[in-house]
């Protein structure tokens, strides 16, 4: 089906006529000819990108007499784009590569209900952007034409995409409307459209067999401090429509991803406390394609859109300790990540017991827990600080319990888990305060010094394999 279907490109400029040019020429001589239109919205350009653009004879151009910002200029193309296309948003700092355009098509209309697909790249947030090899654009096209092999298992389900690149079904667009202009000059109105697609009830896709080059906000680098306070006031803007933080909400917990070590083709259900909008539950299913995810996401706001694409529950277990799922969960999971709910807690032993009867016998909780014994958090009680101590590691507002390495093992232990596996988290540490705790390790001992250097721990226990819920 995708054959049959063009595709609007539209791209913005301003100024930066060398890229506008590696942008519009790429696509040409990678595109396959009859499958897509350009539309160049100019916002006011100076430096002969209008005159250069008015030569081109196989593009749509809109010359703006001021500068309309994104948002603004993005739905202008989009009024001026064929009835029936479907909407690609382009940056214009860009290279495209080999299949680039082909492959986010397949992978868009693979489903009904996958609504918006993007790339990956050398240069970008939200995960889409890898490490390359190659030090030079001319080196990108052999490493992005071997890349760009079609491979569905190679699609990964986002909570958001990042519209440096950005296919929309036209469908979608109908039905969900243009970009928010309430976000001009720009940042956050692609955060905003996401809301809107997966709100109406589609998917989010990056496609990782499509890689084009982006030389990276080419525009706003002339201007930092003006695209700076647009970032703050948007974000304000984008939380005042939305009721969360898009970037908060959207983060890969890497350290808990790291300790799911398990064979690729395995079945797995994992529950995730606080899962957000679920990125970290995504990733995991990306890894492990068998697996069924859930969460649990006491924030309303977050929850009415991650219960789109997630089996949630939006009741705080800690509440009613019982599973409201579909189905029940007793003895049903292999992983359940609690993130820093241990800290938050009123009655952690309590918890800890709790959720063993939801788990398998053999199967693992993982926590992340801020080491209350950190040279930092010592250092500031010394100097008569804890609560008022912005910088802390510890979230000792929110916090109702502490712990270090030795109360991690023994509240495990007593809450009748086994086969311990705590990993150190550690981070650079100045001149100053490794004197400080020399100094400190003088008095108590050297082999105190590691307890000290640790700000953060992942806790990985085990239910018994021979546990049978005898408390419930």
């Amino acid at each position: 089906m995708f054959e049959n279907r063009k595709t609007s490109i539209i791209i913005l400029t301003y100024n930066n006529i060398n890229y506008n040019r590696i942008c519009i020429e790429s696509i040409r001589k990678y595109t396959a000819t009859g499958t897509y239109e350009i539309i160049i919205v100019d916002n006011n350009s100076t430096d002969g990108t209008r005159e250069w653009l008015k030569e081109q004879n196989d593009i749509k151009l809109i010359l703006n007499d001021e500068n309309v910002g994104f948002p603004r200029g993005c739905n202008l193309g989009i009024e001026a784009a064929e009835k029936d296309n479907d909407i690609l948003l382009l940056n214009n700092d860009t290279k495209v590569s080999p299949r680039w355009l082909d492959n986010i098509k397949i992978c868009l209309y693979s489903d009904e209900s996958i609504g918006a697909v993007g790339p990956i790249t050398n240069n970008c947030s939200n995960y889409q952007g890898i490490n390359v090899p190659y030090s030079t654009i001319d080196h990108m096209i052999e490493f992005a034409s071997n890349n760009n092999i079609s491979t569905p298992e190679r699609w990964e389900q986002k909570p958001r995409l990042i519209a440096f690149c950005m296919l929309i079904k036209r469908t979608v667009i109908d039905k969900i409307g243009n970009l928010d202009e309430r976000f001009t000059p720009g940042n956050f109105e692609d955060d905003d459209l996401c809301m809107r697609i997966i709100e109406a009830g589609y998917k989010l896709m990056v496609c990782n067999d499509s890689f084009i080059h982006h030389f990276g906000s080419t525009s706003f680098k002339k201007d930092f401090t003006n695209f700076n306070n647009a970032l703050i006031i948007n974000a304000q803007r984008f939380e005042a429509k939305w009721g969360f933080n898009s970037n908060n909400s959207s983060s890969i917990k890497f350290d808990i991803v790291g300790q799911i070590n398990e064979p690729n083709d395995r079945e797995l259900n994992i529950l995730e406390f606080d899962c957000g909008l679920g990125a970290t539950l995504f990733r995991l299913k990306y890894m492990y394609p068998n697996v069924q995810i859930y969460g649990i996401e006491t924030n309303k706001n977050i929850a009415k859109i991650c219960g789109k694409m997630i089996e949630i529950m939006t009741e705080d277990f800690e509440d009613i300790y019982t599973m409201k799922f579909k189905e029940n969960k007793l003895n049903f999971f292999d992983y359940i990540i609690i993130g820093d709910r241990l800290q938050l807690s009123k009655d952690p032993w309590k918890l800890l017991k709790e959720l063993k009867n939801f788990l398998k016998p053999g199967g693992y909780i993982i926590a992340t827990i801020s080491n209350l014994m950190h040279y930092s958090v010592i250092k500031e009680l010394l100097n008569g600080n804890f609560i008022y101590n912005k910088n802390s590691i510890l979230n000792v507002r929110n916090y109702n319990k502490f712990f270090t390495l030795t109360d991690i093992h023994e509240i495990f232990k007593e809450s009748g888990y086994v086969n311990p596996y705590v990993f150190h988290y550690y981070t650079d540490i100045s001149q100053e305060d490794n004197e400080f705790l020399n100094n400190l390790c003088s008095i108590i001992g050297n082999h105190m010094k590691e307890y000290f250097l640790s700000y953060e721990y992942v806790a990985k226990f085990q239910k018994d394999l021979n546990d049978k819920n005898s408390n419930i």
